[in-house]
């Protein structure tokens, strides 16, 4: 690619790129003059001044490239099709961002632009207006190298195959990695670029087999989305939803590299306002949290909460007693019962009934505002409004159910067998705040929110925030309960659905994506999409972890991998007292073979501790993906949290280990085997598995 006869005017040309980039940012910077500084001025002016300062910022970030390469390539137009775009010539250089001159003459255009789409569309069956497409290899704003691929009267020079710029995808996909996932912008495929582009409303669902691009093509849509719908999807919001903060911490970079800093990365957890998460449940405690029957079981546990007193209420006023029946509090609940339907939102008029009925038996015809006044600080009537109906966020709920077996027990026996509600147990916490619940709670704490409603005086801090697009990924590990939760945050019913079915190693792990659909937005039709090329997993590799597709998903072909040629796996078995010191030799062995390239070791749970303290003995600097997701050149990653990562080498120990711990251990081994771009190595001290051998 190096020697091209165009190398040096592309490169300059590529230079005036960035002076006109720069030249931008210097009028954007520009308008903060047009708005005095300081906090002076009347109203009016103080909300414009804030009003431009924010565009301004939001601005200056979207055009920020920092060290990535602004120019990616260029498409050349037929003469007819150059004819329909006069103002801009026969071509048109393709980037990350829009870029125009001093007289507004576009230099660049956004690579989500309509015209850039035969960039990433264009064959040589269909070359959509094309004679040329140019890919550039870059670093930075140093341009290192040109392919180019010919269309019409060249066609004979054309690869026919689906894959374009062989040459560019081929070197992108050679690079180190960094521990954080890059984008694929310059490189994105036919396939690829069909699912980005697709409409907007809807359930789309993408299914991709390993290092087929799913995930940073729902983030590239996410991108894509936000530029073609800036309105309404500015203001309602775009959220993407991993499945676990490692692999948030490896995406974290994609969306701001493409200029788009705005949208929400979470996971399920951070969509519940003011709880603490960590850890995951045993699998049978899993699948009854994730069970649909958990709605019914909160629902009565919230109704459980609003009670009628036990005796009477007396209270000294003055000279004389005020009372509350109880059958006057058996009628002030079923009042609120009827009239609300959040929990939270009752208590006022609880409160009020309460007072009324209170003066109602004062001799002095007090009026209800002066009854309260003289007995709201009385700890019996405190008491007793919290009995009837007390203000509970989600957390004191379910600390308090399951905290208390007759409150579990009355809440859950007729919806769960006795060794189902009774795995829901827990010792109760004198502080809710403090309680740190499971992952597998996250689903059951959102439907307590839905159903006790904001808090009065806390309606900010309590709303369920909806967004316009929602970008699910890893969707085929998600319980019906926590589909619920996504179902929920949906305004419109526009969501991407992203995931393998044959990776499915969750204790709701499902079989096919009818059972996921089924919990999800049904206004629309769901459309669905398949990635079929592998681009990430080197043949050898892919051809070994078929094997085990094969009993992982005996209904799912493996992708088709572009890279048919790499290191074979290395299989090196030992006696279980050698185990660590192989492991170690492993590593080194990795780090000499992918210099600065970065190496995890995929472990069983259970040698997690034991493989630590193996390179510690050993001397090797590592890391742990728990501690500090993939920041280190040698990470160690439990199977459980290595789903959706990429690494230069893999280092699998113990398959049968982790065939037989893992709720799925086909699905999971299948996972851990196709994590690698460049090579993997298996150790193992017990048995290799039959399908391994």
């Amino acid at each position: 690619m190096a020697n091209h006869p165009e190398l040096e005017a592309e490169q300059a040309y590529v230079d005036h790129a960035y002076e006109c980039l720069e030249q931008t940012k210097r009028a954007v910077e520009a308008m903060r003059e047009t708005v005095e500084s300081g906090p002076g001025g009347t109203f009016q002016h103080r909300y414009e001044r804030d009003v431009v300062h924010d565009r301004v910022e939001a601005r200056l970030q979207h055009l920020e490239v920092g060290d990535l390469s602004l120019v990616f390539g260029r498409i050349d137009l037929e003469p007819s099709a150059a004819a329909e775009q006069p103002e801009s010539g026969d071509r048109f250089y393709i980037g990350r961002v829009a870029v125009a001159d001093k007289h507004r003459d576009p230099v660049v255009v956004d690579w989500r632009a309509p015209v850039a789409e035969s960039f990433y569309r264009a064959t040589g069956r269909d070359p959509m207006g094309l004679v040329r497409r140019r890919h550039f290899a870059s670093r930075g704003r140093t341009l290192l190298g040109i392919d180019d691929e010919l269309f019409g009267a060249a066609k004979d020079a054309l690869d026919r195959g689906e894959v374009q710029g062989y040459g560019a995808l081929i070197s992108a996909l050679e690079e180190t990695r960094s521990g954080k996932l890059s984008d694929i912008v310059a490189t994105i495929q036919v396939e690829q670029d069909v699912i980005i582009r697709s409409e907007l409303p809807g359930v789309l669902v993408v299914q991709g087999g390993p290092g087929t691009g799913k995930t940073v093509v729902a983030l590239h849509r996410a991108a894509y989305l936000l530029y073609s719908h800036r309105f309404p999807l500015e203001g309602q919001g775009v959220l993407v939803v991993g499945p676990n903060r490692v692999f948030l911490s490896y995406i974290e970079q994609v969306l701001p590299s493409l200029g788009e800093a705005g949208v929400q990365i979470a996971t399920l957890g951070d969509l519940v306002p003011h709880v603490r998460i960590a850890g995951h449940d045993d699998e049978d405690t899993a699948r009854v949290k994730g069970d649909l029957r958990m709605i019914d079981v909160v629902r009565h546990a919230v109704r459980d909460r609003e009670r009628p007193l036990r005796e009477p209420l007396r209270i000294p006023y003055g000279v004389q007693w005020l009372t509350l029946s109880v059958e006057r509090s058996t009628d002030i609940v079923q009042q609120a019962r009827r009239r609300f339907r959040t929990h939270n939102a009752g208590r006022k008029l609880v409160e009020q009934l309460f007072w009324e009925a209170l003066a109602a038996t004062s001799r002095n015809e007090d009026p209800p505002e002066v009854v309260r006044e003289r007995l709201r600080s009385d700890v019996a009537v405190r008491e007793a409004l919290e009995r009837m109906w007390p203000v509970l966020t989600p957390a004191e709920l379910l600390n308090d159910l399951y905290g208390s077996p007759g409150l579990l027990k009355l809440a859950a026996s007729r919806y769960l067998e006795p060794n189902e509600w009774k795995l829901l147990s827990r010792p109760r916490e004198s502080d809710a705040a403090e309680v740190v619940f499971t992952n597998h709670d996250v689903p059951v704490l959102d439907e307590a929110l839905e159903l006790l409603g904001p808090r009065p005086r806390h309606k900010d801090d309590d709303v369920v925030r909806t967004y316009g697009h929602i970008v699910v990924d890893e969707a085929q590990d998600l319980s019906p309960m926590q589909l619920r939760v996504l179902d929920r945050r949906s305004l419109n019913g526009s969501m991407t659905i992203v995931g393998d079915i044959a990776q499915s190693t969750g204790a709701w792990a499902h079989d096919d994506w009818d059972s996921v659909l089924e919990h999800l937005p049904s206004r629309r039709p769901p459309r669905r999409a398949e990635l079929t090329v592998g681009y990430r997993v080197p043949g050898p590799i892919m051809e070994l972890a078929a094997r085990v597709l094969r009993i992982a998903a005996p209904g799912l072909r493996p992708p088709t991998s572009i890279r048919h040629m790499g290191d074979e796996p290395i299989i090196s078995g030992c006696r279980d007292d050698e185990l660590d010191l192989e492991v170690a030799d492993a590593v080194r062995r990795e780090l000499k073979a992918v210099g600065s390239g970065n190496v995890a070791v995929v472990v069983p749970g259970s040698l997690a501790d034991r493989v630590d303290i193996a390179l510690d003995d050993a001397g090797i600097d590592h890391g742990k993906a728990t501690r500090q997701g993939l920041d280190r050149q040698v990470t160690i990653v439990p199977t459980s949290l290595v789903k959706g990562l990429e690494l230069d080498s893999v280092i699998v120990v113990e398959p049968a280990a982790i065939l037989r711990e893992e709720v799925r251990g086909p699905q999971s081994l299948y996972v851990a085997l196709t994590r690698s771009t460049k090579r993997l190595s298996i150790v193992h001290a017990e048995p290799l598995p039959d399908v391994l051998r």
